[in-house]
Formats: structure tokens, C-alpha cells, sequence
């Protein structure tokens, strides 16, 4: 094998790949704040049959959970304005996103709030707590206790999946990185970076998510 390395063909590019990285945290913060909002809504409508939300967000889970990632993507930013609703490649991704992670959140948070012993609300009500205090500290909390770690790899798959929305346009880590391999053809060299920056995001914000769980959502330091 005749291939020399070089890796200094990258430093030239670090501002560009800089900038892809934080396009890319702040989709998945956007995705995930909004995707997290949707799946307790969804759960709740889910879990206890609330008509008829119940049913739409059922059928919601099914096509989302059963299409492609980039499929809902080119819907969304190429399908959309056939019908007058036009999007720029941030709007469409994050959107994209957040609908992608908020199907996938309403039965990850509903097997948790299914799982809440009914005799516990129950006890909650003859103490006198109101609908919104049983919600929020008996059904919704131990809730998310028991499911943050599977919402917290499926954020990180999410922003794993980010990766296609440079198909768009969408100027995230995986845009810099093909922009890079055009200018200085060395493919090898800066997707091996790229690859290397995104398993770092995944690992960093893997474990940011689960000590945010333990100390915000758990209430104990991990």
C-alpha cells in the first residue's frame, strides 16, 4: 500500500468542522427539548386513552417509527412547499427532529407511565393531591426515573441520524465534512476525523444526559 497519511490536510479545515459540530449540538438540543415535550404528551394521551389523541398519536408512532429518517427529511423540506409551506434547511431539520425523536419518546415514556403501580395513584388522591400534582410527582417523574436512559440513546441516535440532513443543505458535521473532501481530496484522512468527532459527541453527550437524569429527573448525584 502506497498511501501516505496526512492528517495536516484537516487543520486548515478545523473552523469549518467547528462550526458543523455546533450546527449539530444545536439541532439535537433543539430536537431533543421539543422531541421529549412531544413524548410525555403522546404517552399520557397513549397510556390512559384519551380520545381521540389517543388514536392520533398512535397513528403518528406508526408512520414515524415505520419510514425512513431521510424520507420524513425530503418530505418535510422538498414535499412541504407543494403545498405552499416552505422551510429553510435549519427549520426542515429540526423539525424533522423533533417529529423523528417525539414518535419514538411517546412509547419509550409510555412504557414508564404504564408501569405506574395504579394503587400509588390512588393513595396520591386520597391525600388530596390535585390531577396536576399526582401527574407530575406520581405518574410523570418515576416515570421518566425509569426510562431516561433508553430517551438518552435514543437522543444520541438522533443526532447520529443529523448526519443526512446535509443531503438539505443543512451545514451540520457531516456538510463539513464532504466540503472538506472536496477541496482537499483526501478522503480517508477527514473521514476518519469525522467519524472520530462524532463518536465523542455521542460518548460526552450520552453521559451528560444521564448525569442531567440523576440530578435533575432521579434527585440524587450520580
Amino acid at each position: 500500500m502506497n498511501y501516505r497519511f496526512d492528517f495536516t490536510a484537516i487543520l486548515d479545515y478545523l473552523p469549518l468542522l467547528g462550526r458543523g459540530v455546533l450546527f449539530t449540538l444545536a439541532l439535537t438540543a433543539f430536537g431533543a427539548v421539543s422531541g421529549v415535550a412531544i413524548g410525555i404528551v403522546g404517552s399520557v394521551c397513549r397510556a390512559w386513552k384519551l380520545k381521540p389523541f389517543d388514536w392520533f398519536f398512535a397513528t403518528y408512532v406508526e408512520a414515524i417509527r415505520n419510514t425512513p429518517f431521510l424520507v420524513q427529511l425530503f418530505f418535510i423540506f422538498f414535499g412541504l412547499p407543494g403545498l405552499g409551506i416552505k422551510l429553510d434547511d435549519w427549520q426542515a431539520a429540526s423539525l424533522t427532529m423533533t417529529i423523528n425523536l417525539g414518535a419514538y419518546c411517546t412509547e419509550i415514556i409510555r412504557s414508564g407511565v404504564q408501569a405506574t403501580p395504579r394503587g400509588q395513584i390512588e393513595a396520591a388522591e386520597a391525600l388530596a393531591m390535585t390531577r396536576g400534582q399526582v401527574f407530575r410527582h406520581v405518574v410523570l417523574r418515576p416515570a421518566l426515573q425509569r426510562v431516561w436512559p433508553s430517551i438518552a440513546s435514543q437522543v444520541v441516535i438522533v443526532m447520529l441520524g443529523s448526519s443526512v440532513c446535509s443531503q438539505i443543505g443543512a451545514e451540520e458535521l457531516t456538510f463539513a465534512a464532504n466540503f472538506i473532501q472536496s477541496r482537499n481530496f483526501r478522503a480517508f484522512e477527514t473521514y476518519f476525523v469525522t467519524a472520530a468527532i462524532y463518536l465523542a459527541i455521542a460518548v460526552v453527550l450520552r453521559q451528560a444526559l444521564l448525569r442531567a437524569g440523576q440530578r435533575f429527573i432521579v434527585g440524587r448525584p450520580r
